[in-house]
């Protein structure tokens, strides 16, 4: 299965990096409790239309909100206070909004909300060894117990536990929490944000030291605001100590430092105050970049923190696609979080981050992720990141001919050197960071044969035959036949029509159907060195794609077989999300319409004829599974520091589990997947039901489920309880889960208190006997309860936010050291230089990808190069309704581009004239909207439309256009494949590259009003 958040873009990866924690957010009904709101990048009255009131009741209660957008957008209307920040820009403002707060919050006076706030749940007081790499001292890894004193060093997981200094009695020490407590014995009872008398010191300056070691280091930081992007290095001083060989200083020394807030005493070069443009991180240094004037930076800064101060941490910002779909979206987000983390925001009702893109938020989890993957009957499933599988096998790999160096820190250790995007997925399949299917290049039911025939444990086995190169990664060698995908079911999902970026190279490579790709593979530029790239570039991989789904798309065009999906009208379903509290019924008013059948009963229908079929053909196999390290496992303990083991370049022997993925050898009986889809399985029991490290069993609720809806008969499941409605799949998701079985969640709270050593289960206690089930839901709105599943408390009644849990009961973030990060120790984090929030520029195409520059007049005179912009709109739910006759009645009935006056101008545009997007994606041909909300410089493509109305053939080559995704290409960022260490490990949804797609450019013109059709 492919993961759908990461691949929509609407993960923002920065949640995994600096919480560990998917993404977890406040319903919408806890904007009210705000004291000071920022909408950045999020335009809630558009895209939020329904919980828009909250919003608007929070400014009438006397909150003041400011928004951040490039245009007049709508949410402005409802604010007191708007900053025009220049598209894909924000994190230049955020950087310098942060160097206000530091300067005066932490070093001309400290806050003690802050500071305290500071100390006990981010890594600010962590210490970090600084490294000589040639002529420069650099940050590198955190200081653990194995660099410490013998009982520290020879502790378990030594390495795993971050150090920090006392400040009252000046010595290194290793506070609980880390991830090192987390498993093992030695950790039991530890794993919590409990300091006791512990008091961790923000700085090395001043500490005592019980050596009187004190003393001062010249830093070399990266800096990317550079004219093209490039990196830059700055170098400043930093208070330091030494603590056995290592030279060591703390995070926030190192924050202060690469902010540009300098102390006394402290060498290197430092702004002379907010007026200086030439040091990054000013607030007059934004201004240039931003186009949000220094004075206001400033003064919505100190407001911000005033306020956070003030009211107990209830300064909010809601963040959303504006800022996450950028290719370096995960550090425009570290430096907005930054914010809230520097305010004492996180973990409170009215305060805090609140991410909206995609609403990802599966309240009853474990039952949903129970069943849909499967792990009732068999254990792991498949599953893979969207964006490096498509990247893979639509062929967009081979158009990249820059280097993944170009992205790196002029003060990284040279991982990327002379590495193509596509060497650097392989090395992270290769060490098991990140997976990738096909797995290998033969079968893997014929492996499984083979190394049972050999006598041999299969991972060994595996692993000796890829060492001996008899056996190859199918990622190494994408386009060979044997590793293409054949078979593709699109379900629910508009993959051409909505999320496919680089829409054209599906159509070219993926379906060997007519594009629009103007692009031409690279002739000269770097080329992989362990993958595969010779030859033509194939076109037509799939054998059969089959979609489902209940109107007509631009995916089901081009399938092979569409099945006709019952609406939310016609069936029985659930759903949630993050802005209210409830689970939601869907019931059938009317039975589905002729064929048209509920997903539940068409993949029954499906799952019966396969297992039919499978009699006479695949009967009984055993199947090699290879599985990426997973997070909230002992897995994220392989790689300490994130340090690079790559077997695939060196040629060393690959360890399962160690060097490499773990590999299992699971029983498929291919002609029981009907009797096994209609029950639910034994390994409920057998091993329990585990979400984010938290183990329950259910027993009882197996027995519950045997008793109500009886038990298959006969068959490979008989004795299992019958699930064979959608109405009972549905109780069956609820059963299983915390949020909505009281007693799962006191007793998930129960085996966390285990290791916590804090008390938990009062948060769920006195619900042990309340379910809520399908009938429920159906009967009226039941608020669900609060669950280890997830980091916020609705005890009480309690508006949900995040990490109250965290904050309030001492849990521990599931991080390298359990505390929120603004420091990322991972090598292939570290080598972008993104080890510290920084800001990054939109992707410069021209220098990277051979682009017109910005701007520029195309060659005739007619064009104009211009940022290419897909936001979400009001009047669609991603494709759905977007073709509605109303809503094209109500607009320009078709495909539309927003564009400014000035921009307009110069090409001899007016309102709703036929104009021509084309750049080496595709072609897009639409009406123009001009507007005086859009700045100059950038157009918008609202989200998702479709091909199926109003789409004329092209000026360019006389084909039909393409969609909104025409103009777009997968970018990988490597850094989103860091994994095997910390919260840097893979778990579906949560962890992936993006496919981003906020980055591009596109050429437009006027082209003839007579456009045609045939």
């Amino acid at each position: 299965m492919t993961s759908f958040y990461d691949w929509y873009a609407d993960l923002p990866v920065a949640s995994p990096q600096v919480f560990g924690d998917q993404t977890d957010v406040p319903e919408s009904g806890d904007w009210w409790d705000a004291a000071y709101l920022m909408m950045w990048g999020s335009n809630v009255p558009i895209t939020r239309t329904p919980d828009a009131h909250w919003m608007a009741e929070a400014r009438y209660r006397g909150t003041k909100v400011v928004t951040v957008s490039p245009d007049y957008a709508d949410n402005t209307k409802f604010a007191d206070e708007w900053m025009p920040c220049a598209a894909g820009t924000d994190g230049a403002l955020a950087m310098a909004m942060g160097h206000v707060i530091l300067s005066e919050c932490y070093v001309r006076k400290q806050v003690p909300f802050f500071a305290d706030f500071a100390r006990r749940y981010t890594d600010l007081p962590f210490l970090i060894k600084l490294e000589q790499r040639g002529e420069m001292l650099v940050p590198g890894k955190n200081l653990t117990a194995a660099d410490l004193g013998e009982a520290d060093k020879n502790s378990e997981n030594a390495a795993l536990k971050p150090a920090v200094l006392d400040e009252t009695t000046g010595t290194v020490v290793v506070p609980h929490g880390s991830l090192g407590f987390r498993y093992g014995e030695d950790g039991v009872g530890k794993w919590n944000l409990d300091l006791g008398d512990l008091l961790p010191a923000l700085s090395v300056q001043g500490a005592e030291a019980t050596n009187g070691d004190r003393r001062t280091a010249l830093v070399h930081l990266p800096s990317f605001d550079t004219v093209n992007g490039e990196g830059a290095t700055v170098a400043r001083g930093v208070p330091v100590r030494r603590v056995g060989k290592h030279l060591v200083c703390t995070v926030f020394d190192l924050m202060l430092a690469h902010y540009g807030v300098a102390r006394a005493g402290l060498p290197g070069q430092w702004p002379t105050g907010y007026d200086d443009p030439t040091q990054p991180n000013t607030p007059a240094w934004q201004e240039p970049i931003t186009g949000v004037s220094a004075a206001q930076a400033i003064r919505v800064a100190r407001e911000f923190a005033r306020s956070a101060e003030e009211s107990g941490g209830r300064s909010m910002i809601i963040m959303g696609g504006g800022i996450c779909h950028w290719f370096h979206g995960d550090a425009i987000y570290r430096a907005v979080l930054a914010l809230l983390m520097l305010t004492g925001s996180m973990g409170r009702n009215g305060g805090g981050w609140a991410h909206y893109v995609g609403q990802e938020k599966i309240r009853p989890l474990t039952g949903f992720q129970t069943m849909s993957m499967a792990t009732d009957w068999v254990r792991p499933p498949r599953q893979v990141p969207g964006a490096s599988y498509w990247y893979a096998h639509a062929d967009q790999w081979r158009y990249d001919g820059y280097g993944a160096d170009k992205l790196a820190s002029p003060v990284g250790r040279g991982r990327f050197t002379d590495k193509h995007t596509m060497d650097v997925l392989a090395s992270a399949v290769a060490m098991g960071w990140s997976p990738y299917y096909p797995q290998f290049d033969r079968s893997s039911l014929d492996l499984a044969d083979e190394a049972h025939e050999a006598g041999r444990d299969a991972g060994e086995y595996v692993a000796q035959q890829l060492a001996q190169r008899k056996l190859k990664l199918a990622v190494t060698d994408p386009d060979n036949p044997v590793n293409w995908p054949r078979v593709l079911t699109v379900w629910r999902a508009n993959l051409i029509g909505s999320s496919g970026k680089g829409g054209e190279y599906f159509l070219r490579h993926l379906l060997g159907t007519d594009s629009n790709v103007q692009a031409a593979p690279p002739r000269d530029g770097i080329r992989p060195v362990d993958v595969a790239c010779e030859g033509d570039i194939p076109e037509g991989k799939l054998d059969l794609m089959m979609s489902i789904d209940f109107r007509m798309t631009s995916t089901t065009l081009v399938s092979d077989v569409v099945l006709p999906a019952a609406t939310w009208y016609e069936k029985a379903d659930i759903s949630s999300t993050d802005m209210h509290p409830y689970v939601h019924a869907f019931s059938a008013a009317t039975d589905p319409p002729w064929e048209t059948r509920s997903d539940f009963d068409a993949f029954a229908a499906i799952a019966r004829a396969f297992s039919a079929m499978a009699k006479g053909h695949l009967g009984t196999r055993s199947d090699v599974v290879l599985t990426a390290l997973q997070h909230d496992t002992p897995d994220a303990m392989t790689f300490p520091g994130g340090a690079e083991n790559d077997w695939l370049h060196t040629g060393a022997t690959p360890v399962p589990g160690r060097t490499m993925g773990k590999i299992t050898v699971v029983e498929r009986d291919y002609t029981a997947i009907y009797d096994k889809w209609l029950t639910l399985g034994p390994l409920v029991e057998k091993f329990g039901l585990t979400t984010k490290g938290v183990t329950v069993h259910p027993f009882q609720e197996v027995q519950e489920l045997a008793a109500r809806f009886g038990v298959l008969n006969s068959g490979a499941a008989a004795g299992r309880p019958a699930i064979t409605t959608a109405a009972r799949m549905a109780d069956v998701l609820l059963l299983l889960s915390g949020t909505t079985n009281g007693r799962l969640a006191v007793e998930g709270f129960r085996e966390l208190e285990k290791r916590t050593g804090q008390r938990l289960a009062h948060l769920a206690e006195g619900s042990e006997d309340r379910r809520i089930s399908y009938a429920d839901t159906q009967a009226r709105p039941v608020p669900v309860i609060t669950s280890p599943e997830w980091s916020g408390s609705e005890t009480g009644g309690r508006r949900y936010a995040p990490f109250t849990i965290n904050i309030e009961n001492l849990k521990p973030f599931h991080t390298l050291t359990g505390r929120m990060h603004f420091y990322l120790a991972h090598d292939w984090i570290e080598e972008l230089g993104e080890h510290l929030p920084v800001f990054r520029p939109p992707l410069d195409m021209a220098r990277l990808f051979g682009h017109p520059e910005l701007s520029s007049r195309s060659g005739d005179g007619i064009g104009l190069t211009v940022r290419y912009l897909t936001p979400h709109s009001k009047w669609s739910f991603h494709s759905t309704y977007q073709d509605n006759l109303y809503m094209l009645s109500l607009s320009r009935g078709g495909p539309t581009m927003w564009m400014s006056p000035g921009d307009a101008a110069k090409i001899q545009v007016r309102d709703n004239d036929w104009v021509e997007a084309v750049n080496a994606n595709g072609i897009y041909v639409c009406r123009a909207i001009v507007s005086h909300r859009i700045p100059d410089g950038v157009v918008f493509v609202y989200h998702v439309q479709e091909r199926t109305v109003d789409t004329p053939r092209t000026e360019t080559n006389n084909k039909r256009g393409g969609n909104h995704n025409a103009l777009t290409r997968i970018r990988i960022k490597p850094s989103h494949l860091a994994g095997g260490y910390g919260q840097h490990a893979f778990a579906f949804n949560y962890l992936g590259p993006t496919g981003n797609q906020r980055d591009e450019v596109t050429v437009v013109r006027r082209r003839s009003q007579e456009v045609r059709y045939q």
